[in-house]
């Protein structure tokens, strides 16, 4: 029976109350008509009793007491998802704004999602390679990781995020992890987003007890597979969501994609900065939506590259604000880590599933304060983080992404013999080392001058201008190789004598370091 409530009891802001109503629940999606053909879309947000709280996505405007009509709908924000979701360009609340028509559905799923039942989890190994040396080389992205990219205002992380999306591919070959590993905090924390829905998992339904659960049932005692399949480039495919844009920044996404024929390859999810708070807290649980069901129900090795997270939490500390709730550190709600750890961790492998979701969030920093309660608490929940550099970037560095803060805590499981190269990761180790070396050095110039140094310092002096002009500095179409990544910086690093590299064996020496040095006299 359709039941409609007429009239508001009160209006604040972009939240509206309604007295009188039973059998609702958090989180249902209501429909608010205002006069003959204004049809606005409510989510609740607070049950007191038999008063319910709405927020308006479209704003109240124009919304008085007495000409609104409320039709609450029974269910949560769905999200319509096909495979033809691929090549489309949606709004942050998962409708198409390409001018392509509606999307055919197969079938609609809860935006809030379900968290993946960490017996199912499958330790990720293999690694997306992103053409950019200073990650694929040195903080290597790892397939179904999640990896943030740490920036601040102004900076070229848009530029940054465009030429991942462009070139970024799976790595050929490699293996999973065995049965007995799984995800190192595996374990989906809950939060606004992870708690309500329809309380399935994802993987095995050993913790839950209604719904169906995705992949394969781990608690039953079968025989699973330990092996992910390395897939192909048909297997794989990107969403992007863009939270908070202006119009001209989300104009340079589109046009880029296009241009570059990336399109085909990605779902866009675009929110403007003028677009409703409210869609920006949908954005990314829209898109790791449509991350999850290409990755788990039609085997897309799917990486999601989610940007400006910063404009997501100042929209969740507003959206908290308009509800009157006692602000934590810097005004942002209390629950901040677990609203982050519902989105973070819903990114992963599941045994039994031939696809994967790899995280990528992209955050700026304000007063590039790393500290901030954003990047600090995103810093808790991911495995790692990518740093850009406002130094390096006014030294026309591009891209600015500072080697020694930067991170991949899951590097080590995914490079070297059988995944990269077999000299990758004591390479990458000894350039670390060594640009570190090279810093001490510049502080020691900065006071003595460099006239004073020790030959060695010179050398490492000389290393770091080397590696910061040809291993660091790439064009933005620039898409360079594992092998040539790793060849350059073998070249770079050549310029050190052979005795101070003390965390590479002498059977990799002889078979890279010699010819690296006759190529740099060349």
């Amino acid at each position: 029976m359709r039941l409609e409530h007429l009239g508001l009891t009160g209006i604040s802001g972009p939240l509206v109350m309604l007295d009188g109503v039973k059998d609702v629940g958090y989180d249902e999606i209501a429909q608010i008509t205002v006069g003959e053909d204004d049809h606005r879309l409510g989510r609740v947000i607070r049950i007191d009793g038999d008063r319910a709280v709405l927020q308006v996505f479209e704003g109240t405007v124009g919304i008085a007491r007495e000409n609104a009509r409320t039709r609450f709908t029974g269910r949560p924000l769905e999200l319509p998802l096909s495979p033809e979701m691929l090549g489309r360009v949606f709004s942050g609340a998962g409708r198409p704004i390409d001018g392509l028509g509606e999307l055919y559905a197969r079938e609609r799923r809860d935006i809030n999602g379900a968290s993946i039942n960490p017996v199912s989890r499958v330790y990720p190994r293999n690694c997306i390679y992103t053409g950019i040396s200073a990650i694929d080389a040195m903080c290597t992205l790892i397939r179904g990781q999640k990896l943030p990219i740490f920036s601040g205002s102004g900076m070229k992380h848009n530029e940054v995020a465009a030429q991942i999306v462009r070139q970024a591919r799976i790595a050929p070959g490699g293996g999973a992890a065995p049965d007995s590993e799984t995800s190192s905090g595996g374990v989906a924390a809950s939060g606004s987003g992870a708690a309500s829905g329809s309380g399935a998992a994802f993987g095995s339904g050993a913790a839950s007890g209604s719904g169906a659960a995705f992949g394969s049932g781990a608690a039953s005692g079968e025989a699973l597979p330990t092996e992910i399949s390395s897939g192909d480039e048909d297997k794989f495919a990107v969403v992007f969501a863009a939270m908070g844009i202006k119009n001209d920044t989300a104009e340079f996404f589109r046009h880029d994609f296009e241009k570059s024929g990336a399109l085909q390859r990605v779902v866009m999810f675009m929110n403007l900065a003028s677009d409703p708070i409210i869609e920006r807290i949908f954005t990314p649980r829209c898109a790791l939506t449509a991350a999850e069901y290409l990755a788990f129900e039609h085997g897309y090795h799917v990486l999601v590259v989610m940007t400006d997270m910063t404009s997501y939490c100042e929209a969740l500390r507003e959206f908290s604000s308009s509800m009157g709730e006692i602000p934590s550190r810097k005004g942002y709600p209390s629950y901040l880590y677990s609203d982050l750890a519902s989105l973070y961790e819903r990114a992963g492998m599941i045994r039994g599933s031939g696809g994967s979701v790899t995280q990528m969030p992209i955050l700026t920093m304000p007063n590039d304060d790393i500290t901030h309660p954003i990047p600090d608490l995103t810093g808790f929940i991911t495995e790692g983080q990518i740093v850009l550099d406002r130094t390096l970037e006014q030294m026309g560095l591009y891209p600015p992404i500072a080697v020694l803060p930067s991170l991949s805590r899951l590097m080590k499981d995914g490079i070297g013999k059988g995944y990269t190269r077999e000299d990758h990761p004591q390479l990458s180790s000894q350039l670390f080392a060594s640009y570190a070396m090279a810093q001490e050095a510049r502080s020691l110039a900065s006071v003595i001058g460099e006239d004073e140094l020790s030959g060695t310092d010179k050398r490492y002096m000389q290393f770091a201008r080397s590696f910061e002009d040809r291993f660091i500095r790439q064009n933005e179409d620039e898409n360079r190789t594992i092998d040539e990544s790793l060849d350059t910086g073998w070249e770079t690093i050549s310029v050190i004598p052979e005795e101070e590299l003390d965390r590479i064996d002498a059977a990799l020496l002889r078979r890279f370091y010699v010819k690296s040095s006759e190529q740099a006299r060349r």
